[in-house]
């Protein structure tokens, strides 16, 4: 059959696909504009499954907040190039699936991508689709949700990181100041727990071997091993931990002082930090 200007052009309008990929999928489905979507839709599934390994550091990192700040989202939509992350069709996907997030409260990134845009296709749908029309591997890299009494976020200015703060026993305190200038640290200093007890088994255990080792070569006795070990181990908490890190802003204080000084209890119950660089 025929495929016309319009014809294409309609898929075009439909799908955001090139104009020469919207007439193959158009002649391959003989102008049945479904099979046409679903035709296009195997392309970037194709593009996909060939660059699966492909590493995806470049990207966009966006955030919503609910009006009132008690709960924050973060997603990491990730791509090959940087060039990829800079085009209008790429970021507003991106912008989509936050406001999806935003909308849905959907609990896990295996949910968010199961959700429905708004011509009823699923985000992972979209993404998929992107990837061939655009030609290399785009994912959902990351998706945190997360409720407090107060939650404050960040945005690096390349937007490649993301953090969101929440805080405890806020007693109707600003804290938008604060938690901008923890924000921030977490960004930096990047702490891989909020506290000595977040810290997981197995890191405790490698931090305790490299101890050992450093105190071995350093000519200490095997008897002793142990016992600096575990003093290092101290140092790597007010290092590593976010409460117990000094502030960067004012070295005098740690970071469980600096809330104590904001107000009395004023706590954190957790943070989300997610990075494409």
């Amino acid at each position: 059959m025929s495929i016309t200007a319009a014809d294409v052009n309609k898929l075009r309008q439909m799908t955001g696909a090139g104009m020469m990929d919207c007439k193959k999928a158009l002649t391959e489905a003989e102008g049945d504009f479904e099979a046409a979507i679903d035709v296009l839709r195997k392309a970037g599934q194709k593009v996909a499954a060939k660059r699966a390994d492909n590493a995806t550091n470049e990207g966009v990192v966006l955030v919503a907040l609910s009006a009132d700040h008690s709960n924050g989202k973060l997603i990491a939509l990730a791509c090959e190039t940087e060039p990829v992350s800079k085009v209008a069709d790429f970021n507003n996907l991106a912008k989509s699936i936050i406001d999806k997030a935003a909308a849905s409260h959907a609990p896990s990134a295996h949910d968010l991508l199961a959700e429905p845009l708004a011509d009823g296709r699923s985000v992972e749908g979209h993404i998929i689709e992107l990837t061939g029309r655009i030609g290399e591997k785009i994912t959902l890299a990351a998706y945190e949700n997360i409720s407090a009494e107060k939650v404050v976020s960040y945005i690096h200015s390349n937007n490649k990181i993301g953090v969101l703060v929440a805080f405890e026993n806020v007693q109707g305190a600003d804290v938008s100041e604060i938690g901008k200038d923890i924000a921030m640290q977490i960004t930096a200093m990047k702490p891989v727990a909020l506290d000595k007890d977040g810290v997981d088994a197995e890191t405790i255990e490698r931090e305790i071997e490299i101890g050992k080792d450093q105190a071995r070569q350093e000519g200490k006795p095997e008897a002793m091993l142990e016992k600096i070990a575990v003093g290092k181990l101290e140092k790597f908490y007010r290092e590593q931990t976010l409460l117990n890190q000094q502030f960067v802003k004012d070295s005098s204080i740690t970071i469980r002082q600096l809330l104590e000084n904001k107000q009395k209890g004023l706590t954190i119950s957790m943070f989300k930090r997610i990075s494409l660089v």
